[in-house]
C-alpha cells in the first residue's frame, strides 16, 4: 500500500508531518511517497533514525501556506507538495494522498487534478465526530451554496463509505435541520427531505437537530458545508471544553486526586473518545481516488491516524461503490422524468 504525503502542508510541516508518517510505517507497514523539500525530508529523516530507502521522496520546495487563496493551485503554486502529490495519485503512482495543507487549495486542486466520480455534482468533505459511535457529518466545509440534489448525493457517498470502512450493514442517514418534523427548515431542507425519503437506497430517518447528535440518533449526518462546519467546531469546542472541566474537576485537593487514581483508564477512554487526532482527517468523497484531509493543525497522531484512515479507504475501494451507487441514483430519477413524461402524454 503506497501511501503520497504532502510532507510542506499544514501548520507543523514538514517535522511532525513526517514523524507521523515515520509512525505509520511502523505500525501499518504502508509504503511512502513523500513529497516536499528533498533536504529537509531527508535531515528530519536521520533525526529520527527512520530509513528512507525503502521510500520515494519527490522534491519541490513550492509551499501552498494556510493563507494561501486556494486559487493558487492553478497558477502561481502548480508546482506546489500539494499539486504534485495529487498528479502522483492521479497517475496511479500511490494508492491514497493525505494532506494537512489549506482545506480551499486541497479542495480545488483534487476536484481539478484527480477529478470527480463520473456523476458526481461536487465533492464533499466528510468528518467523523467523535462520538460513540461515530458519526460521519458532510459536508463539513466545503460547499457552502447547496441544492437537494447535492445533499443527496452527499448522503449515497456517506452510506457508501460508512458500510465499507466502518462495515455499519444498513447505516442511519439523517438531515441537519431545526427541528424533526418534516415541515421544519428552510426550502431547502424540506426538499431534501423529500428527497432522501424517497430514496430506497439509503436508510433515511428523518431530520435530526443539533442537539441529539450525541445520542445516537445517526450514522451519516448531511448538511451544507457552512452549518457542517459550524456543527464540527462546536462540537470540537465543546469537547475541549468538557475535558479541560474534567481535568480541573480531579485536581481539586487530595480527594478529587485519589479518585482520579482509581478511575485512571475511564478518563483515558473518555479522552480518546473525544480526541479528533484518534480520526486523523476527513475523507474528500465523491473523487476518484481517495484524498484526506488532516488538521491545519495537525500533530504526528492526528498525521499518523489520517494515513491509517488512507490506507483503509484504499484497501475497502469505497470509491468504486460510490461511483456504482450514483450511477444507479441518476439511473432511477431519469427512470421517474420518463415515467412522469410517458403519463403526462397518456393524459
Amino acid at each position: 500500500m503506497k501511501i503520497i504525503i504532502d510532507a510542506m502542508g499544514g501548520d507543523h510541516a514538514p517535522d511532525e508531518i513526517l514523524k507521523g508518517a515515520f509512525d505509520a510505517v511502523r505500525e501499518y507497514g504502508v509504503e511512502l511517497i513523500i513529497v516536499g523539500d528533498e533536504k529537509q525530508i531527508t535531515h528530519l529523516s536521520n533525526v529520527n533514525s527512520f530509513d528512507l530507502t525503502q521510500h520515494r521522496v519527490v522534491h519541490t520546495d513550492v509551499v501552498v501556506n494556510m493563507d494561501d487563496d486556494p486559487m493558487v493551485v492553478l497558477h502561481a503554486k502548480k508546482e506546489s507538495s500539494l499539486c504534485t502529490g495529487l498528479r502522483l495519485l492521479a497517475a496511479g503512482e500511490g494508492d491514497a494522498f493525505v494532506s494537512a495543507a489549506n482545506t480551499g487549495a486541497l479542495f480545488t486542486a483534487a476536484s481539478l487534478i484527480v477529478r470527480k466520480i463520473p456523476g458526481v455534482q461536487r465533492a464533499a468533505i466528510a468528518s467523523i465526530l467523535p462520538m460513540t459511535p461515530p458519526v460521519l457529518l458532510l459536508d463539513s466545509g466545503a460547499n457552502v451554496t447547496v441544492t437537494e440534489d447535492y445533499l443527496e448525493q452527499f448522503a449515497v457517498m456517506g452510506n457508501a463509505y460508512m458500510k465499507s470502512v466502518h462495515a455499519i450493514e444498513r447505516p442511519r442517514v439523517g438531515l441537519l435541520n431545526n427541528g424533526s418534523e418534516a415541515c421544519k427548515g428552510t426550502q431547502l431542507q424540506i426538499d431534501t427531505y423529500k428527497r432522501l425519503e424517497s430514496n430506497g437506497k439509503i436508510n433515511f430517518v428523518g431530520n435530526i437537530e443539533a442537539n441529539n447528535i450525541p445520542f445516537d440518533a445517526c450514522d451519516v449526518l448531511v448538511t451544507d458545508g457552512f452549518s457542517g462546519n459550524i456543527t464540527l467546531k462546536a462540537i470540537e469546542g465543546m469537547g475541549k471544553m468538557m475535558l479541560s472541566t474534567l481535568k480541573n474537576c480531579f485536581y481539586t485537593n487530595i480527594r478529587t486526586k485519589t479518585a482520579a487514581v482509581l478511575i485512571n483508564e475511564e478518563i483515558r477512554q473518555i479522552k480518546r473518545d473525544f480526541d479528533p487526532s484518534e480520526y486523523g482527517g476527513a475523507p474528500l468523497l465523491g473523487l476518484r481516488k481517495p484524498v484526506i484531509k488532516a488538521h491545519g493543525s495537525s500533530k504526528a497522531k492526528a498525521i499518523k491516524s489520517a494515513i491509517r484512515q488512507a490506507k483503509d479507504y484504499a484497501v475497502t475501494g469505497v470509491a468504486d461503490e460510490i461511483a456504482n451507487d450514483i450511477k444507479k441514483m441518476i439511473d432511477a430519477r431519469h427512470e421517474q422524468v420518463d415515467n412522469a413524461a410517458v403519463m403526462e402524454e397518456i393524459k
